[in-house]
């Protein structure tokens, strides 16, 4: 909790939250100012002094505009203070998942955890300027009125809030569970809707529900927990909010006997009733609530965001050369496993295919090699190490991951191409436009100066600045997951020779019979079964892999002809060629 506090005051600009605090302070003087005006009015009123008592509530109304003003200058200042907060928590989550190379539960945190945050502590920070307002005001109003009736009412209202403070712990464990079970319920949801043509081809929708069933009663057995934490707060305000006024009822004649005047002892009701109570209730609440939320939240979303320290003497690859050792994955403990006791070894220079039908678990298969999914059961090794112990730079460094929806932000053509390796020189940029063949495309586009517009590129043209983006990245290993689907068949072919001939290990998620015949091995992927062998030896022992050639048709690899116009990439970036590009 103290770490979210800190972050929460360090958070909080001083500029801002000066004007904050200076714009407070005007509403201090009707919170200490009514229940003066209501007791002398009373009184005056009392006596047949009629005009005294309507200057004391003229005087009222008076300083209740000032506090009006004051609050509308608070209102206004609380944008400069909270919106801050948002953009860094939103710059935390994005480099956590990206540092960690895990998007578990990202969404979660970035759409709904991250405003989670941002509402709460825009709440807390109006709350507590609140409550200190109000509690300031209503002791010096109180102590000014009478001190026999602030000694009755302020050490009741200090118990009540003491006593809420009293559940907080227990209140934080009932929130972290209502948020880990939160988390659980949108990963087993999503995972269900983004396969739900599968469910219901399968008939599967029964399974479906079950999977989802578990999370779903998990997540409202979090929900009836936190409510009885909400009945507890609501022991504690009776103590605190309606005790008070009880005594001081009770103790009326008490008070009359000290020479308490009814006006005295109707204007500390008015303390109680419309100063303490509501300013009790609403802090209770936040503190309670959104005080929770937001450090138990604010919490979730710094420890995911941490990226992992290298100890001294940590181990580097030896290489890039891939194992996998009775390795098998499953989306979820009662799910079954997509890929099962896999053992498979990747050379260094190796060119690998792996087919299989639709939704086997091919990219699954390459993500479980990335790092990007931790194995259920067995050990992924790259270069000697698994890719959980690996730095993301010593990662990104040894591994260049491409899926089939490509990432083009927006920014020059040199910017999306050199994003991987910033100091490449010209005649490397030039070379892996090139190779890939996106050269036409960059010269189209205006060159490498010229500015993308994601939204304005189609499918295939993304592709291609993505796979020239991955040609040129450092990492020997090469993965093109489908990253090749929105090309023809020529096109797709200059791609995969490409980086092939690369220095480096080369594996293709193969959607064409072309792919797995430019490879060296293929892996054929059939459920719980695997087999690995080249072409001709698979057409033989394989009857998925026959059927999947069958399918996809006869494509030779001589059919297919290079353009002749592919080396005229280096006019694209005029001037010294051997300087970095950047």
């Amino acid at each position: 909790m103290r770490r979210e506090l800190r972050y929460g005051l360090a958070a909080v600009r001083r500029r801002p939250a000066a004007k904050l605090a200076a714009w407070s302070l005007p509403e201090i003087l009707p919170s200490a100012f009514y229940g003066l005006a209501v007791a002398h009015a009373t009184d005056a009123f009392l006596g047949g002094r009629r005009d005294a008592g309507l200057a004391w509530l003229a005087g009222l109304i008076a300083a209740a505009v000032l506090g009006a003003v004051g609050a509308r200058q608070v209102y206004r200042r609380l944008g400069e203070l909270v919106e801050p907060v948002r953009d860094d928590l939103v710059r935390k989550v994005v480099s956590g998942a990206l540092g960690n190379a895990r998007a578990d539960g990202a969404v979660a945190r970035l759409n709904r955890q991250v405003e989670i945050v941002r509402d709460t502590f825009a709440g807390l920070v109006l709350v507590i300027r609140s409550f200190l307002v109000t509690a300031i005001g209503v002791v010096t109003g109180l102590l000014s009125l009478s001190p026999l009736v602030a000694a009755l009412v302020v050490p009741l209202f200090l118990l009540g809030f003491l006593l809420s403070f009293s559940i907080l712990g227990l209140a934080a464990a009932r929130v972290r569970a209502s948020l880990r079970a939160d988390e659980e319920l949108a990963t087993s949801a999503g995972m269900v809707f983004s396969a739900v043509r599968d469910v219901t081809a399968s008939g599967a929708e029964r399974f479906a529900g079950e999977l989802v069933g578990v999370p779903v009663e998990a997540h409202a057995a979090a929900e009836r927990s936190l409510a009885k934490v909400a009945a507890l707060r609501t022991l504690c305000f009776a103590v605190g909010g309606w005790l008070p006024l009880v005594v001081l009822l009770a103790a009326a004649p008490w008070l009359a006997t000290r020479g308490v005047t009814t006006g005295t002892l109707l204007g500390g009701l008015t303390y109680v009733l419309l100063g303490l109570q509501p300013a009790l209730n609403t802090v209770m609440s936040a503190l309670g609530d959104s005080g929770l939320r937001y450090v138990v939240t604010l919490g979730r979303i710094l420890d995911q965001s941490e990226l992992p320290v290298c100890p001294v003497g940590v181990l580097r690859p030896v290489g890039h050369q891939v194992r996998l050792r009775e390795v098998s994955f499953a989306y979820g403990p009662a799910a079954e496993p997509v890929i099962r006791g896999l053992d498979l070894g990747i050379a260094e220079g190796e060119h690998l295919a792996v087919v299989g039908p639709s939704g086997i678990g091919k990219s699954t298969l390459a993500r479980l090699i990335c790092g990007l999914l931790p194995p259920t059961e067995g050990e992924v090794l790259l270069g000697g190490i698994s890719p959980s112990g690996l730095q993301p730079a010593e990662l990104a460094a040894t591994r260049v991951v491409l899926p089939q929806e490509a990432y083009v932000f927006s920014g020059s053509v040199l910017e999306n191409v050199t994003y991987l390796r910033r100091d490449a020189s010209a005649v490397q940029v030039c070379a892996a436009i090139d190779a890939v063949g996106a050269y036409s495309l960059v010269r189209r586009l205006g060159g490498l100066a010229a500015e993308l517009r994601p939204g304005e590129l189609s499918a295939g043209e993304r592709q291609l600045i993505a796979l020239a983006r991955a040609y040129l990245s450092p990492a020997p290993l090469a993965v093109l997951d489908e990253a090749t689907c929105y090309l023809d068949p020529q096109a797709e072919r200059i791609a995969e020779e490409a980086f092939a001939a690369r220095p480096g290990s080369l594996i293709v998620i193969a959607h064409r019979v072309s792919s797995a015949l430019r490879a060296e091995r293929i892996l054929v992927l059939d459920g719980s079964d695997a087999d690995i062998g080249d072409h001709q030896s698979l057409l033989r022992r394989s009857g998925l892999y026959a059927e999947l050639v069958g399918h996809w048709g006869r494509v030779e690899p001589e059919q297919l002809e290079v353009p002749a116009d592919r080396s005229t990439a280096r006019a694209l970036l005029p001037g010294d060629q051997n300087q970095p590009a950047s």
